[in-house]
């Protein structure tokens, strides 16, 4: 059972991870919402811009990573970390993109 916790949160974790680099490592403007874009012109620091996107997404991550592994020792625990981390991480999610995209709009 803790094998599989750990697979799946594991999962998630290099998910949120795998899009922070790549946000870190884009050369156009990395996007938040799907099926959206940001135009190059909307924004006047690009690199900074994705360093911070990618920052945030990696950040995002840390508590998936620290489930996976709490898994180990006490599920219950685990479980309230994820759960914690997707109904109350997300809103905070969505307003930190906001104040990124507000500091390089151009």
């Amino acid at each position: 059972k803790s094998m599989l916790w750990f697979a799946i949160m594991a999962l998630c974790g290099a998910v949120f991870t795998g899009i922070g680099i790549y946000a870190r490592k884009r050369k156009q403007p990395m996007w938040f919402w799907s099926g959206s874009g940001v135009d190059e012109r909307e924004i006047s620091d690009v690199p900074a811009y994705n360093r911070a996107n990618g920052r945030m997404w990696i950040t995002f991550s840390l508590p998936f990573w620290l489930s996976a592994f709490l898994g180990f020792w006490s599920e219950i625990a685990a479980v309230v970390l994820t759960v914690a981390n997707c109904l109350i991480g997300i809103p905070p999610l969505v307003l930190v993109y906001h104040r990124i995209y507000a500091k390089y709009k151009a």
